[in-house]
């Protein structure tokens, strides 16, 4: 059988094992040392974000950035819908009520006009939410020109979701940087891994300095152990950091290798039914991800490609199932343009993940396009 492909697996570029070895040398093997303060120092010049904490995961991260913007019992937060539960669990462990905003087909990301509906909703209900998590998907910016004003206007600050967005530039300024408070992810899966981790940036030094104390379990800084606040685990390990390190060092290469993806299948099935996901105007994206959408009338089904990526050993993704959806949160409100109707639920009707790892081949990315073509001339 041929080698399986994955869909976006780690990719080691051989300089973070040096990382690795010095915290075995200088036994720095705790949440604390060198490689953690040095990753956050690398993240946040890379970002250009003033501050930065690195965490167990992305989610804690979220959790953390809502805790410090006060959110707390029966609180509302609006939400992006399309996206991952990462995005809007922390909003359940808060005790808050989350509010999902639909997406537009020009970004897959929050729509500001859905956005803008929400916010009179619920100014008119006097219940304005705590915070707004807006999320960066699949390497595309959410269209901040227009959701920040949104904001502002009614005094709610930003949580944005750069989980996946990590590179990505919207008018010139990276991703991770728009929120009061914002958000990464590395996870094994991600175009920068730790193996599992996350990192909260903001340029309020307070925030950081809070989120910092909090996911240290909160211990008070004097010589015994005492705790005025409930405290989290949180911190990443000055091990996982050290791979955090590693990667950083050529991410100018990482996203190369995704826009070739993305160019690659953009081209091979220039005359299939299908499009690519959009690239919002004024957005340089990560392409973390290469999507397709399947057009309206095409007899091919996502899971018929699924399927026969498959049987191919390639892996392949249905695009995510909107929030909405989710039996848990099937209480939560839902806010769309259109009553009755949600663009997150017809991309996620339409729409495959491709094959987009980092360390892809020409061959790998022919064997991908060929299977596919052949599901379309059945």
């Amino acid at each position: 059988m041929n080698k399986r492909i994955y869909l976006s697996p780690p990719c080691m570029n051989g300089t973070e094992i040096g990382f690795i070895n010095e915290a075995f040398q200088t036994n720095w093997i705790s949440p604390f040392g060198p490689n953690l303060t040095g990753f956050e120092k690398e993240m946040c010049e890379y970002v250009g974000a003033k501050h930065s904490v690195a965490l167990a995961s992305g989610t804690g991260a979220i959790h953390m950035g809502l805790k410090y913007l006060g959110v707390g019992k029966n609180d509302i937060v609006f939400c992006s819908d399309f996206t991952f539960s990462g995005s809007c669990n922390p909003v359940a462990y808060l005790g808050a009520k989350l509010v999902f905003i639909d997406s537009d087909y020009e970004s897959f990301n929050m729509d500001p006009n859905a956005l803008k509906i929400a916010f009179e909703k619920y100014d008119a209900m006097g219940k304005l939410p705590k915070a707004v998590i807006v999320v960066d998907l699949y390497g595309n910016s959410a269209n901040y020109d227009k959701i920040i004003p949104l904001c502002e206007k009614y005094n709610v600050p930003i949580l944005e979701d750069a989980a996946e967005a990590l590179g990505t530039t919207y008018k010139g300024r990276k991703c991770g940087t728009f929120g009061k408070v914002s958000a990464l992810s590395f996870n094994g899966n991600k175009i920068v891994t730790t193996s599992g981790g996350g990192m909260a940036l903001s340029d309020d030094p307070d925030a950081i300095e809070k989120i910092h104390f909090w996911s240290n379990q909160s211990k008070e800084n004097v010589n015994y152990y005492l705790h005025n606040e409930i405290g989290y685990n949180y911190r990443m390990s000055n091990i996982c950091a050290g791979i955090g390190r590693g990667q950083l060092k050529n991410m100018d290469e990482r996203i190369a290798a995704r826009v070739r993806n993305y160019e690659f299948y953009k081209k091979a099935f220039a005359d299939l039914p299908v499009q690519m996901a959009p690239v919002l105007e004024g957005c340089k994206p990560n392409f973390w991800l290469s999507v397709i959408t399947i057009n309206e009338g095409s007899s091919v089904t996502p899971d018929e490609i699924i399927n026969a990526l498959e049987k191919n050993n390639i892996e392949s993704r249905r695009a995510w199932n909107p929030m909405h959806n989710q039996p848990i949160f099937s209480e939560m409100d839902f806010i769309s343009c259109k009553e009755g109707e949600s663009v997150g639920n017809d991309i996620f009707r339409r729409g495959v993940c491709m094959p987009s790892g980092t360390a892809m081949t020409e061959e790998d990315l022919q064997r991908v396009a060929s299977v596919v073509r052949k599901v379309f001339e059945k």
